[in-house]
């Protein structure tokens, strides 16, 4: 099945496509711009969204549920956000179709025209604080922590399955609080919360800072991000938090009375993640044979396949196998046991290899009569034959060696694609040949970052929010600057 990919080598874009779509993850869908995820994709969104959801709400939020539709006036409160985002927005005009006249199809009825146009939430900022400033009158009120999973709409001209598309799911959190501390320390709470999941569920090492102004949430005082390394040396922004200010209370006049008997307006953030992170899980992973799934995240983790003529030897071998399933799965591990017969073994091989399985189990008659099972590894396609008795035991060390495996080598191509630069020429040098995060000063002016931007397509990712400083020149401008950012090119 490999076969059918473009080698990673050879043009990077079309073997990451090739392989979404091969590994049965989505589809093209006949509204342009638009995915369907199918049935593996969606299992494995299912494992992110499920995985998140537990750590969102031990930190204390809850779910809920907003409109899809805004109404369009609500945007035009907030200033900054609503020139953000009115390039993306889809709008909703009228109500109602019938039929054409001259019984050639149906037509919009121009009777059934909207009072107020909607807009398709492109987020839904506008919409939440509407609401919330029903929910708020006192800090007895705060803090408010609330979730939603849902689907967006942003008006893409130029798409890519999972990582640009018009529609896409995410999940997107709002908060309400009494003073601009508990705001910021919530946004650095999800940001680390974000950074975990990234790294201890999907193996993908991230980097934590903050936005440039240029490159933060439309409508949003400081806009924080985490951001991973491809293996073609892009960057991909893996989760946002954004600390709002009071921003949004004002623009909807959201006040509450504090414990004082003042009048004072709330503290937000909102942060999300999206259907974007599928995207990264190949991009990080993938290898010519297909995905490499990390076992945390696997919708399968362990499959077995019976090796076997006949049904009599089926029989004796499934006996055997859906034992070792039943087992396994007392331990919490996912396992599939594949008998199809419609299907030869190596077919079957080759499928698990393409939808990254992270371990396959092989049994067959002789392996009955030796008491042994042939385990494959799918993170480095190596094997080894084990005693069927210590299959469980075996196996859940197994799984955790390779999702250490699979974060530790997207580390070290992480660490070998990093590069301090400390001149123009090495800087244009490295991001054309080498790609990869360069730590360069910078001067902190906007004008220099669009120059940069302009001359070689790199943006500033992150500016690191440690404490550490540096002294050093811009590595356009010559200006003094106190502090290295990372620049690299980005999905």
């Amino acid at each position: 099945m490999a076969d059918f990919l473009t080698k990673m080598e050879d043009n990077y874009a079309q073997w990451y496509n090739d392989l979404v779509i091969k590994a049965d993850l989505a589809e093209n869908s006949a509204v342009r711009g638009c995915m369907v995820i199918k049935p593996y994709g969606y299992a494995i969104w299912e494992k992110v969204q499920s995985e998140l959801d537990k750590l969102f709400k031990a930190t204390g939020h809850v779910n809920a549920y907003f409109p899809l539709f805004i109404p369009k006036s609500f945007f035009a409160r907030e200033a900054d956000h609503v020139e953000g985002f009115a390039k993306e927005c889809a709008v909703v005009t009228h109500y109602r179709l019938r039929n054409r006249s001259d019984g050639k199809g149906i037509e919009v009825d121009p009777d059934a025209k909207l009072e107020e146009e909607l807009i398709i939430r492109p987020t839904s900022e506008t919409i939440i604080w509407n609401t919330y400033k029903n929910w708020i009158q006192s800090y007895r009120d705060l803090p408010i922590l609330i979730n939603q999973w849902a689907n967006v709409v942003r008006w893409e001209m130029r798409t890519r399955l999972f990582l640009r598309t018009a529609e896409f799911l995410w999940q997107e959190g709002h908060t309400a609080h009494a003073t601009r501390e508990e705001a910021v320390e919530e946004t650095k709470t999800i940001l680390d919360l974000y950074a975990h999941f990234v790294q201890e569920y999907m193996g993908i090492p991230v980097l934590k800072g903050s936005k440039s102004e240029s490159e933060k949430f439309a409508g949003a005082i400081d806009t924080f991000a985490i951001e991973a390394l491809m293996q073609d040396g892009k960057s991909l922004q893996a989760g946002t938090s954004h600390f709002l200010g009071q921003n949004f209370a004002k623009a909807f006049d959201v006040q509450f009375t504090d414990k004082s008997g003042k009048l004072e307006y709330v503290w937000s953030t909102s942060w999300g993640v999206s259907t974007r992170l599928m995207g990264a899980l190949v991009m990080a992973h993938g290898d010519n044979n297909g995905l490499v799934l990390p076992p945390n995240l696997a919708p399968i983790q362990i499959v077995i396949v019976p090796i076997y003529k006949g049904n009599s030897q089926l029989d004796s071998i499934s006996s055997t196998a859906l034992k070792i399933k039943s087992d396994l799965e007392k331990h919490g591990l996912r396992v599939k046991y594949d008998d199809r017969d419609t299907h030869k073994p190596g077919f079957k091989f080759a499928e698990y290899e393409l939808k990254g399985v992270p371990v396959r189990l092989a049994i067959g008659p002789r392996d009955i009569e030796n008491g042994t099972i042939e385990v494959a590894r799918r993170d480095t396609m190596t094997k080894e034959v084990i005693n069927i008795d210590k299959t469980v035991k075996h196996l859940s060390g197994l799984l955790t060696d390779i999702q250490k495996n699979i974060f530790n080598k997207s580390l070290k191509y992480r660490d070998l694609n990093t590069y301090k630069v400390d001149t123009w020429d090495d800087f244009r040098e490295s991001i054309e040949n080498k790609g990869g995060f360069i730590l360069a000063h910078w001067d902190g002016t906007a004008e220099t970052e669009e120059k940069i931007k302009n001359e070689t397509r790199a943006t500033i990712r992150i500016i690191p929010i440690d404490n550490s400083s540096e002294a050093g020149k811009c590595v356009y401008s010559g200006k003094p600057s106190q502090k290295r950012v990372v620049f690299a090119r980005a999905y």
